[in-house]
């Protein structure tokens, strides 16, 4: 018997604020001696109140608005009420009834292929975050720099059905905050972190299963590994004809497996109600509008406008859009292109995925420290449209511009790369190729056409590059039948 995995997800986004939640310590904690940006209100001394961090509001609300959710202008905050070292109040404000975003949904494509499956977001909640616990020997050791960073969950409904599809969703939440500035999203910091709930459906009587919690999933490749195990794991049970309880697993990253935490409180447990302290968040509709009115382009569009307008492919413009940064530099030297009919969209996306792309990740470099401008790049591909360097020379001359920024024009000129596109001064070279080489030559006129590929290549070494393949290939062909 084959069970069907059901996946919901609870990702918790760390927003990007300066300030915290509800106080206004500084929201930086990676990296920060412990337990120094903090204030009585994140300590929870009696007597102090929060405030609430209005820039957090709006980085919800973007992020709502890029789920395609429902935002709420009126919302309230809850006490979510338990008892954790790592919680100096003895309760989290939070959100439960009315969150600030509704029903929204992400579209994911596991395989790239175009054929994306639709994963509803229930609800995306803003609230504070905990301190941190380490644990050492025998004792804990506990840095409240954390509390009260401003904290986005986003709970999908139970849609997902795979490793893969899990991976790809919060790869793409991970895109989406990061395209609006949001947050980092990086998990290795602890900017994005996730829960999974999954159970198995028995696909005879389509009943499901009991859920189970994972948690401690600080990577992409943990969300993925610790679902394929825990599937794993969970039909052995069912098969031997045990029984799977409604518990809390963790991730064990060293042995690779999921190992029981504790029971799952159900919510009742939490005791929420309204926060006393905070009045009811009622939000001007004008100023949500114009919040979507700012919202930069996102991912989806962005591949669409490739596709259609630039007539990349899919997986070109995916490439592309991965990275916003990577995406802007690319628009950046589509649109100093404009008006020049040999510079088009695709040639310009070969360059930047190509040799720019191999660059990059050769000398550790982040795109926005490339010192070559747009209107290089586009001033590199004409040489090339217009034969005047070939594409071994202009690779030359890439590699000088990322190191130096320096003009493509003058590069040519001093390493004397400027391509032979003159046949007369060909035909001599061509001929003493052909006088040199009477075995290739003979297979050739024998019906090998592939040979003369060997041939342009000793052209091309004679002249060191500087041939016009194409012209090469002609010379030769016209000098072989003489």
């Amino acid at each position: 018997m084959k069970y069907q995995p059901i996946i919901g997800m609870e990702v918790h986004v760390e927003l990007n604020t300066t300030s915290k939640m509800f106080c206004g310590c500084s929201a930086e904690f990676f990296g920060v001696a412990p337990n120094t940006n903090v204030c009585p209100i994140c300590l929870g001394m009696p007597g102090t109140l929060p405030v609430i961090n209005k820039r957090a509001v709006e980085y919800t609300i973007m992020t709502g608005l890029a789920l395609n959710c429902t935002i709420q202008p009126q919302n309230v905050f809850a006490r979510k009420n338990y008892f954790y070292p790592d919680l100096p109040k003895g309760y989290q404000i939070s959100q439960y009834e009315l969150p600030l975003c509704l029903d929204g949904y992400v579209d994911i494509d596991p395989d790239s292929s175009g054929n994306t499956k639709r994963i509803r977001v229930r609800r995306a909640h803003l609230e504070e975050d905990t301190g941190k616990l380490t644990h050492v020997n025998n004792h804990s050791l506990v840095d409240l720099n954390r509390a009260g960073v401003p904290l986005l969950e986003i709970v999908t409904e139970a849609d997902i059905s795979s490793a893969d599809e899990a991976y790809a969703y919060v790869s793409k939440l991970r895109q989406l905050v990061r395209y609006l500035g949001v947050s980092t999203g990086d998990m290795e910091k602890g900017a994005m972190r996730c829960e999974v709930n999954l159970s198995l459906t028995d696909p005879e009587t389509g009943e499901w299963g009991t859920k189970v919690e994972i948690k401690n999933l600080n990577s992409f490749r943990s969300v993925r590994n610790s679902i394929e195990h825990e599937i794993e794991r969970q039909t052995k049970v069912l098969e031997a004809g045990g029984k799977i309880d409604q518990v809390t697993m963790g991730w064990d990253e060293s042995r690779q497996v999921t190992v029981l935490q504790r029971v799952k409180e159900g919510d009742t447990g939490y005791r929420y109600f309204p926060e006393p302290d905070l009045p009811p968040l009622d939000l001007d509709p004008a100023w949500i509008e114009a919040i979507k009115a700012n919202l930069p382009e996102l991912p989806d569009a962005k591949t669409t406008r490739y596709t259609q307008d630039f007539e990349l492919t899919l997986k070109e413009a995916l490439v592309l859009v991965e990275d916003k940064a990577i995406a802007e530099f690319y628009d950046r030297v589509v649109a100093e292109a404009k008006g020049e009919k040999a510079v088009t969209p695709k040639l310009v996306s070969n360059w930047v995925t190509g040799e720019l792309f191999r660059l990059l990740s050769e000398t550790g470099t982040d795109i926005t420290e490339v010192k070559s401008q747009p209107k290089q790049i586009v001033n590199l591909i004409k040489l090339v449209t217009a034969n005047t360097i070939n594409q071994s020379a202009a690779k030359k001359v890439f590699g000088v511009m990322f190191e130096t920024g320096r003009d493509p024009q003058a590069i040519v000129k001093e390493l004397g790369l400027q391509q032979i596109s003159d046949a007369d001064q060909l035909v001599e070279i061509a001929q003493k190729v052909i006088a040199d080489n009477p075995d290739p030559v003979e297979q050739f006129k024998n019906g090998k056409e592939t040979v003369i590929n060997f041939l342009v290549g000793q052209v091309m070494r004679a002249t060191r590059g500087k041939a016009n393949p194409k012209l090469a290939e002609q010379v030769l062909r016209d000098s072989l039948k003489n």
